[in-house]
């Protein structure tokens, strides 16, 4: 089965409108399973940041993996991988 590699572009609108939801997600799209978690107040373990980014990735760790990061706070725009 060949893999197939979405759009970067429909990927962030995807993963934009469930930014602007705020919701937890986790589920399959564009044929890869994905996953988002929204900002929260308590900073991450071991971390100097302030609050836990908001965060969506994409894909199979070795195969194809896209993630973004809101690290500069929710409103700003994020940080892809």
């Amino acid at each position: 089965m060949p893999i197939v590699i979405p759009n970067l572009d429909e990927v962030r609108k995807f993963a934009a409108k469930l930014h602007a939801e705020g919701k937890p997600w986790k589920g399959e799209v564009f044929g890869w399973q994905a996953e988002y978690n929204p900002e929260r107040p308590q900073p991450p373990l071991d971390s100097k940041m302030t609050f836990t980014p908001a965060d969506f990735c994409i894909g199979e760790s070795g195969i194809w993996f896209f993630s973004l990061m809101w690290e500069h706070g929710k409103e700003a725009e994020p940080v892809g991988f």
